[in-house]
């Protein structure tokens, strides 16, 4: 804060601050001590032409922009600084700056190829359902098989879609391929294929499927009571205790869970309700029946 100080020409006035100008002058015959004072208070500037929210910083840094949001950005308003109007012969140098500067951006192979890609995962970001840190994730692996020169001689949206798969998966959310291919309209022999191809030159070591957080999904698709619910869960948690889930599907598995509990509690569901809702044949589900009652019978 700036100190007051008493006025050596009329002896009376105190100094006072002019943000406006910048001046410090007296509060009485008006004489100017200082014209640059340093600004103390807080500075609220917005670095986002986008929102009109006071912060004092720009965009957080993030894997999933080509540039990591480390770029500058020239404002589209055709306003001055002091919010005068651009006259027409700046406005037309602003312009071509505008345009070099979005070249300069994407000036590489490398460059255009991430702003496609990511520009795809921000579309199905809300569509997948996909949280802040399965975005960092799958951008991070996407960096790394475009290092590795993977992404040559295939297409950018199924290798995206096999990022988002894995991140989905060392996540723990339920998402199966089908989800994905469904999504992202790619097929899912597409999208299986760049899946084991980015686990392995990546050397990525992928989690277990827990069969338990399959059940919810299933259950919510098939209408099924949160009695049902409950009861799949504890059967299922009694069968990873035995080890019979080890080598089995997790939807087949849950959608076995759920049809045999429903049945317990006197809710009607058909094997084929329960089979689409998973994604599953019913072949699989009377399969799975078999063994997991002779594994509760022992």
């Amino acid at each position: 804060m700036q100190a007051s100080i008493f006025c050596s020409a009329c002896k009376d006035g105190r100094s006072v601050t002019d943000p406006e100008s910048g001046e410090l002058i007296c509060s009485e015959c008006g004489i100017v001590f200082l014209d640059k004072t340093q600004e103390t208070s807080a500075e609220w500037r917005s670095f986002d032409s986008q929102v009109n929210d006071r912060i004092r910083v720009g965009s957080p840094t993030s894997l999933a922009y080509h540039d990591m949001g480390l770029a500058t950005l020239i404002d589209k308003s055709d306003n001055d600084s002091s919010g005068r109007k651009l006259d027409p012969s700046m406005h037309s140098v602003m312009q071509r700056l505008r345009t070099w500067d979005f070249r300069s951006r994407a000036h590489t192979s490398t460059d255009r190829n991430l702003i496609q890609a990511f520009g795809e995962l921000g579309r199905l970001k809300d569509k997948i359902g996909l949280s802040d840190p399965m975005i960092e994730k799958t951008a991070y692996i996407y960096r790394k098989a475009q290092e590795k020169r993977l992404i040559r001689g295939r297409s950018t949206s199924s290798i995206l879609a096999a990022a988002i798969y894995i991140a989905c998966r060392e996540a723990g959310a339920s998402r199966t391929l089908a989800d994905i291919a469904l999504i992202t309209n790619i097929k899912r022999k597409t999208i299986s294929r760049g899946y084991r191809l980015l686990i392995t030159e990546l050397d990525i070591t992928m989690p277990l499927i827990d069969p338990a957080k399959c059940i919810g999904k299933i259950a919510n698709k098939a209408k099924l009571s949160e009695k049902t619910k409950r009861m799949a869960i504890d059967t299922m948690n009694k069968l990873v205790e035995k080890g019979i889930s080890a080598g089995k599907a997790p939807m087949g598995l849950a959608a076995t869970v759920l049809y045999l509990s429903a049945l317990t509690n006197r809710e009607v569901v058909t094997q084929t309700e329960i089979a689409q809702a998973a994604g599953v044949t019913e072949v699989t589900i009377r399969n799975r029946v078999r063994e997991v009652n002779a594994s509760l019978a022992t």
